[in-house]
């Protein structure tokens, strides 16, 4: 429907013949109205759909208005990295505030509450992410579910695709048989894909973890961690999430997936379902190897 308006906006003039001169080609009315409501909406999805019928229905009107586009993404980026100059440490800073219940089955079988906060700050060199994460139930004055998380992972950016992180991460699970366990790591990253429906992060690097297990035994052990983020936008307002982290090492080695269906209620606000299994292959005696964690929250961004 949006390729035959075009072509009906771009037919010739009056006498029957488009103008040989590019200088001399004007863009359809109709065309360069749905441009302008696109660039002054500020969405980058919206140009590039306009300016790829408008391309398809007359290339000659359709070079301008990508010419237009360019000069729009220019400015826009100009700007945004003026603002991201001027900006202090507590600027720039976005993220997601998730709140809701679970149902855990393998080593427990329980209900009971979970948090998460997830902070990102994208600057013009580094790229700065914080989360925090808490599963925790009580039930008659016994603790019955006790899970927290708190990880810190730098980013120097080489390109708009390739990356060198850091990461630093505490957990403690009790439930699941260590008491603390702490992570580094170093390494390279690169964004496989980058589109507006599809995004997608790998991350490979070495790493040094110390665990204290419940039972007193202390390991520290020199690993490999690999990395996969994944999001899709199935359609206007639900979207999917894949992300999968593996240590391997000699002794513990953990791998965990995490997937997420989220839907938009209103505004930030959305509800999410989501699927947690994480695997240790040496888990202390009388544990289980595989805990799984099934969440149903309301996620609040900003």
């Amino acid at each position: 429907m949006i390729l035959a308006l075009l072509l009906a906006a771009s037919s010739p003039t009056i006498d029957g013949a488009m103008p040989d001169d590019e200088e001399q080609i004007v863009i359809p009315p109709p065309i360069r109205a749905m441009l302008d409501a696109a660039i002054a909406s500020g969405n980058e999805s919206e140009v590039a759909t306009i300016v790829k019928y408008a391309r398809a229905a007359d290339p000659a009107s359709g070079d301008s208005v990508l010419r237009i586009a360019n000069a729009w993404r220019a400015v826009r980026a100009k700007d945004r990295e003026a603002r991201i100059v001027r900006a202090g440490w507590t600027d720039l800073w976005t993220g997601r505030v998730e709140v809701g219940g679970f149902v855990n089955t393998g080593n427990t079988q329980t209900a009971g509450v979970t948090g998460i906060l997830d902070l990102t700050r994208e600057g013009l060199e580094w790229r700065h992410k914080l989360r925090g994460q808490v599963d925790f139930q009580r039930s008659l004055g016994i603790t019955t579910r006790e899970h927290y998380l708190a990880a810190y992972e730098p980013n120097w950016k080489i390109d708009s695709r390739k990356y060198v992180y850091g990461a630093l991460q505490y957990e403690s699970d009790r439930f699941f048989g260590y008491s603390d366990r702490y992570s580094a790591s170093a390494g390279a990253g690169y964004s496989a894909v980058q589109t507006p429906a599809v995004t997608l992060n790998l991350e490979l690097g070495p790493a040094f973890r110390h665990t204290q297990f419940t039972d007193a035994t202390i390991e520290s052990s020199i690993a490999a961690r690999g990395s996969v983020d994944l999001d899709l936008k199935l359609f206007s307002g639900l979207s999917l999430s894949q992300d999968a982290s593996a240590y391997l090492q000699r002794y513990n080695s953990t791998v965990s997936s995490t997937t997420a269906l989220a839907a938009k209620l209103v505004g930030p606000l959305k509800a999410q379902f989501s699927y947690t299994v994480q695997y240790e292959s040496e888990p202390p005696i009388g544990r289980v190897s595989t805990d799984t964690t099934s969440r149903a929250s309301l996620v609040y961004t900003f």
